[in-house]
């Protein structure tokens, strides 16, 4: 199996400016470049590893099922399509309902710039495996 190392956590937030400005200050975290996505959000460098803050419309949270933009923690890979097919190898699937424990969304180019791979654990959570450089 493919070695994993956590990348980033991300962070649902109802107030961008607020929640920028309580890492900046609590923290003291500096805020990194952020691609274009369609929700707003905020970047920020943390030693080696990353915190995302992404804008949640209130009641909408873990309505649907795999949602990149709910909240999630990512692990990094070396090697993406070894990944998965270890997740294949695993019964994780792209074609099955959306609310399948086994579903996996693929995104092998997008604006964050590296492969991405997104499933579920078995509460639901959000989990990213990507091949973003180290």
């Amino acid at each position: 199996m493919p070695l994993v190392a956590l990348h980033h956590v991300s962070l649902l937030s109802t107030n961008l400016e607020r929640s920028v400005s309580f890492y900046e200050r609590v923290f003291g975290l500096k805020r990194i470049a952020r691609p274009d996505f369609q929700t707003a959000g905020a970047w920020f460098a943390c030693g080696h590893l990353q915190v995302h803050v992404i804008v949640y419309p209130p009641g909408n949270f873990r309505r649907r099922g795999i949602d990149r933009d709910d909240m999630h923690f990512a692990f990094r890979t070396d090697d993406f399509e070894g990944f998965v097919a270890h997740l294949t190898a695993e019964g994780f699937r792209e074609d099955t309902a959306e609310d399948d424990l086994q579903r996996m969304v693929i995104n092998r180019s997008g604006r964050a710039g590296f492969p991405q791979v997104y499933l579920t654990d078995p509460d639901r959570n959000i989990i990213e495996i990507n091949g973003a450089p180290p």
